[in-house]
């Protein structure tokens, strides 16, 4: 099971920088009760072994001027594999681009962005999304207030998902 290989410190140590990634070595391994050396240590082992991909910080979009956000369902013409990751890249280059998921089912992948104002993202829309090579419909839902924004995953879920299974 994912996650099984990780004993109990380690998991507390992603589930603390999850909920803070600025505290220091010091106070981290005070939470986690064990000394600054090896805590240092198994974070530098689980950013090696790709537990942790980074340390960002949680900017408020709207703060900076980026009053629009949308979610944009795109359904492609061929899902080859060449074609999927060609999309992919060119999503990767689209700066109100901030998230791309290829789903299942009837749309292909739904890009989460966020723009400053309506009439940017609706240029973005007419002149780079929809006129994109193998793009065949774009169906975008504009994002009224968001309810949750949680980052990471639910430690104590897996938590009792490991406890039960052991």
């Amino acid at each position: 099971m994912p996650g099984s290989r990780l004993d109990p410190i380690d998991r507390k140590i992603l589930a603390e920088l999850q909920a803070d990634g600025r505290m220091t070595n010091v106070e981290l391994a005070k939470r986690v009760g064990i000394s600054a050396p090896p805590c240092l240590r198994r974070v530098r082992t689980l950013e090696e072994q790709g537990f942790i991909r980074g340390y960002h910080a949680d900017v408020n979009p709207r703060e900076l001027g980026f009053e629009v956000q949308v979610f944009a369902m795109v359904g492609l013409q061929s899902q080859a594999e060449a074609d999927l990751s060609k999309f992919e890249q060119r999503c990767r280059d689209w700066p109100l681009v901030r998230e791309c998921h290829m789903l299942n089912g009837e749309v292909d992948f739904i890009l989460k962005c966020v723009a400053p104002d309506l009439s940017t993202f609706q240029s973005f829309l007419t002149e780079e999304l929809t006129a994109a090579e193998n793009v065949a419909s774009v169906k975008t839902s504009l994002v009224i207030r968001c309810a949750k924004d949680e980052p990471g995953v639910p430690f104590d879920v897996l938590e009792n998902r490991l406890s039960r299974s052991a």
